[in-house]
């Protein structure tokens, strides 16, 4: 019987440990205060005492891309995904007040490939930049057999921390607060397996642009935006949109009402709703229809939030609604 080695069974260790030798400078880049050199060890060290909070609570989020792979795999480009992995998780964090302090990245593939892995990696560091996290490190996986040629699958973990008294929980939301839509950067990372539905290989390839436009990594203008107006609740519209996403912000006997023509909703979203037809509700229970994520503020806030986020970090934001008497809920009108 002929040897049968495992790099002959489909999993090339050395291979591994090059392509991370390779990339551990671009790693290195994502160091924050509070770093500790342990990329390649068993596990990564942080030590958040050197981000001086009183009181520290840590969040924490895990998360992935989605069907949106596949539309990267399908047209051969892999340098934006990574920023959707961090994005996903970091925006869920800071919306409980948490600054993100590190990053942990999953890649799994059924064999290595050197520039898809690579293209990957970067966009995860540049995602850790934009967050201003540590990339603190992660597990490569090679499973012949349980991918096919060229898929690859993503997921990410971050960990958050945040003073107990400066801690978002929503609990001071009430009648009469301001709604604030910040704008998304597109489909982020939501609705692709209806997209791939919807579209053909060729308008898929058309609009790849489009569809692979990272999700917007809200951290700077959040915290930004935190030191000068008090934010009352934070919600990230990802899965479930806005029906499912801006109630997990409210407290009890408060509601939502959402003035749909209060901003206006990217073409994307026009040829998806042309295509498929879908009743308003499921539209943006569905999609973020161009709104990336909600903030609650006092009214007397809300314009002061909008030119902060405009002048200093080129985002536009909308008021798009306000809080009202109402059980736990969100309504369109």
């Amino acid at each position: 019987m002929a040897k049968v080695t495992y790099k002959k069974a489909g999993v090339d260790i050395k291979k591994a440990e090059s392509l991370l030798k390779d990339v551990k400078k671009l790693i290195d880049t994502t160091r924050v205060r509070g770093s500790m050199d342990s990329v390649g060890g068993f596990g990564g060290f942080f030590d958040p005492s050197k981000k001086g909070m009183k009181d520290p609570l840590l969040v924490a989020s895990t998360d992935g891309v989605g069907t949106k792979l596949k539309i990267a795999q399908a047209v051969n480009k892999h340098d934006t995904v990574g920023i959707d992995l961090v994005a996903m998780c970091v925006n869920d964090v800071i919306c409980s007040g948490a600054r993100p302090l590190f990053f942990l990245d999953y890649f799994a593939t059924g064999k290595l490939k050197d520039k898809a892995y690579k293209d990957v990696l970067k966009g995860i560091v540049k995602g850790c930049r934009e967050a201003e996290c540590a990339l603190l490190g992660g597990e490569t996986a090679e499973m012949p057999g349980m991918y096919s040629r060229g898929e690859y699958d993503l997921a990410g973990f971050t960990v958050g921390a945040v003073s107990r008294r400066d801690a978002i929980d929503g609990k001071k939301i009430k009648k009469g607060d301001i709604i604030l839509g910040l704008a998304s950067s597109g489909l982020h990372s939501n609705g692709f397996s209806l997209v791939r539905k919807l579209f053909t290989k060729k308008e898929i390839k058309k609009e790849h642009k489009e569809l692979l436009k990272p999700t917007r990594i809200y951290v700077k203008p959040f915290f930004g935006l935190a030191g000068k107006v008090k934010i009352k609740g934070a919600a990230n519209i990802t899965g479930g949109g806005f029906y499912d996403n801006i109630p997990r912000m409210l407290p009890r006997g408060v509601k939502v009402l959402i003035e749909k023509a209060s901003w206006p909703v990217p073409s994307i979203f026009k040829k998806i709703e042309k295509k498929s037809n879908l009743s308003e509700k499921e539209l943006y229970r569905t999609f973020n229809m161009g709104i990336g994520m909600v903030l609650a503020v006092s009214p007397r806030e809300a314009e002061k939030a909008k030119k902060i986020l405009k002048k200093k970090y080129r985002l536009n934001s909308w008021v798009i609604g306000k809080a009202a008497p109402g059980r736990k809920e969100v309504k369109l009108v």
